[in-house]
């Protein structure tokens, strides 16, 4: 079996149309985009390629897991911030902070007349203590809210309104604590890692291709998530959360996972962002970010991973050209671009490429008829899980029905005896 063979058949790829899909979207992020757009331009698409990370977390959780997140601004900031402090750090060393009345602690800090930097900073000064911070500080954020909210069964639109709560309160609190956190400008004037100066054209390039790499692993490892039984169940649970509980699997820890996954995908797009455009602010924590993320999402098919990123890079160049050409009139542009999309494509670009791709039969053996599309196995594997209680009551139905009719004809074949031998005793 040849490679491209053994490509076609890897489930984690999705056949030959998801093989041929990841290498169109590759070939754009690192061929065509590169060499067709200045560098300010592709330092724009950077920024957009994190918000990706986002919509592709939205996919599994929103998509396949059927839990609308209406936070997950919260996680992007959390991330963005963890970079940013390190970067604060690295820029506000004593000698380029002399002019200050404490040297050596961000120029915020110093603002608001604090005299030592803050203990939970002091750990930041480390880079692969922020990684490690960018990993795992939103995972736990989401894994508290998470256990709180589904260990009690809370979902829909409740889990949605609770979210955008908490997303509210995070953003009013790093605007409050401005002596901590830059309050409502952020961090600003981040210039170097460990030396090395972010804001040149040779840095903003290197940032690029990181970001579409890190952006393809957070792909690779959402497919293979999904061809696996956790997908499996995940579609389930989604479509019948009972009777996978009835079933035998306790449904909040694999939304309590799936949540935590989309966090920290979240919070690697944060961290992207903040070395990406080389600042952090709370306006990127907030509720409106956060529903424009689920806006990314659902433009591009919450059920694909490649369809989010599509969406992601089509709403914002979207906002980025009404802006420039129409500044009275881009809102009101935007808005009309999502109500299209949800009247006319509820299934997003995905959806419109699934239509046609079937429609014209595009990934079809052209030397053979065109035949009914085949469903995945984890689809069927999940309609198997959905029906199995259903499967087992019927079953049992069926076994005691025969036990009834049995029981019946013996009672009958009795009563047809007790006759008999009341009629002989007569005759006598």
């Amino acid at each position: 079996m040849t490679l491209w063979e053994k490509m076609k058949a890897s489930p984690v790829l999705g056949g030959k149309e998801g093989v041929i899909g990841l290498a169109v979207l590759a070939a754009i992020i690192f061929v065509v985009l590169p060499l067709g757009v200045d560098i300010f331009r592709l330092n724009l698409i950077g920024k957009y390629l994190t918000y990706a990370f986002v919509a592709v977390g939205l996919v599994m959780l929103w998509g396949h897991g059927g839990i609308l997140s209406l936070g997950q601004g919260i996680f992007f900031g959390l991330g963005g911030y963890a970079m940013a402090m390190f970067l604060k750090l690295e820029a506000s060393d004593p000698l380029s902070t002399k002019i200050q009345s404490t040297p050596g602690i961000p120029d915020f800090m110093d603002w608001n007349q604090l005299t030592a930097l803050p203990w939970f900073w002091e750990p930041f000064k480390s880079l692969p203590f922020t990684i490690f911070a960018v990993l795992t500080i939103p995972a736990l954020f989401a894994y508290i809210i998470g256990y709180a909210m589904f260990k009690r069964r809370v979902g829909g639109v409740y889990f949605s309104i609770i979210t955008q709560a908490v997303a509210l309160i995070l953003s009013i609190l790093i605007v409050g604590q401005q002596g901590y956190t830059g309050g409502v400008n952020g961090m600003t004037d981040l210039r170097t890692m460990l030396g090395w100066d972010i804001r040149t054209d040779s840095a903003k390039y290197i940032l690029y291709f990181a970001n579409g790499l890190l952006l393809f692993g957070a792909i690779f490892l959402s497919k293979y998530i999904m061809s696996s039984k956790f997908g499996m169940l995940l579609l389930a649970m989604r479509d019948k959360e009972e009777r996978v509980r009835f079933s035998g699997y306790d449904v909040s820890n694999f939304k309590i996972f799936i949540f935590c996954l989309a966090a920290m995908m979240s919070a690697v797009g944060g961290a992207m962002f903040t070395l990406q455009v080389g600042f952090m602010s709370p306006s990127f924590v907030g509720i409106v970010p956060s529903i424009e993320m689920v806006i990314f999402c659902a433009v591009g098919g919450r059920a694909s991973l490649i369809g989010a990123v599509y969406g992601t890079l089509l709403v914002n160049y979207g906002k980025t050209v009404f802006s420039e050409n129409y500044p009275e009139m881009w809102l009101y542009l935007m808005g009309g671009l999502f109500i299209a999309v949800v009247m006319f494509f509820p299934s997003g670009l995905a959806g419109i490429w699934d239509k046609y791709a079937t429609k014209y039969g595009w990934f079809k053996d052209k030397a053979q008829p065109v035949k009914k599309p085949e469903v995945s196995t984890s689809e069927v594997e999940a309609q198997a899980v959905l029906t199995d209680t259903a499967t087992e009551t019927s079953l049992a139905t069926e076994s005691t029905s025969v036990v009834s009719k049995k029981v019946t004809r013996k009672k009958a074949d009795a009563s047809t005896a007790i006759e008999s031998n009341k009629l002989r005793g007569a005759e006598a």
